[in-house]
């Protein structure tokens, strides 16, 4: 499974790739809007660090086909025909993402809230599909049963999408889709630090630590015993 991050604060994005394995970083219109920045100026920079190979995620805003269109196409003069241009998955979004996938635009299919618009989205030609888990959570349903069923639906119809599991609330809900196979899932850095930011293991950590130093001394290690 790749792991991004759901970021476009730089010094968060730094930050996370100095300790993380990460694959790429994915966007949204919000999450551009609380860095309070110019769009193409952020996203440039996101791309500079993370280079050309690295995924990256952008959304368009329009809600009319065209709009998404011409939207996709300045992405990808901006950023570089391998960044993803996120298209949510309504009626004009799927009208969008046919002509787009013609054109060979990668697509990732976002907004899914529902196994059904995951795998209309897949037919109309996205390289991924987002279920937001936590935002199903809260809608009543159960966003891990809806993402993996997801998964049976694109591997029993051999589509070639592949699921970007987006909007987690916590670490077990990464690890509950971990389990099932899906390509990708992004987090936010807060639920990303949380993923190693357990009690036990820093009681563990200073544990071997005052055990060492009352065989070694203050401020003993392996590199000066």
């Amino acid at each position: 499974m790749k792991l991004l991050l759901d970021c476009a604060d730089m010094a968060e994005i730094k930050e996370a790739y100095g300790i993380f394995p990460l694959d790429g970083v994915t966007t949204n219109p919000s999450i551009l809007a609380r860095t309070g920045r110019p769009p193409y100026e952020v996203l440039g920079e996101i791309r500079d660090f993370i280079g050309s190979e690295a995924e990256l995620h952008v959304q368009v805003v329009s809600e009319d086909a065209a709009g998404m269109i011409k939207e996709a196409d300045r992405i990808g003069d901006e950023l570089g025909s391998s960044t993803y241009v996120k298209i949510p998955v309504t009626s004009e979004g799927l009208r969008a993402m046919k002509k787009l996938h013609k054109d060979g635009v990668r697509i990732t299919g976002t907004a899914v809230y529902t196994a059904m618009q995951a795998f209309l989205a897949a037919k109309a030609g996205a390289s991924y599909v987002a279920p937001y888990v936590n935002r199903i959570d809260n809608l009543g349903s159960d966003g891990i049963v809806t993402a993996r069923n997801i998964q049976t639906i694109l591997t029993q119809n051999d589509c070639h999408a592949e699921i970007l599991a987006a909007s987690f609330k916590n670490a077990q809900q990464v690890l509950a889709l971990c389990t099932c196979g899906i390509g990708a899932a992004t987090l936010a850095p807060s639920v990303l630090k949380s993923l190693v930011q357990l009690d036990a293991v820093t009681m563990a950590v200073k544990t071997f630590r005052t055990d060492f130093e009352t065989l070694c001394g203050q401020g003993r290690d392996m590199s000066n015993i």
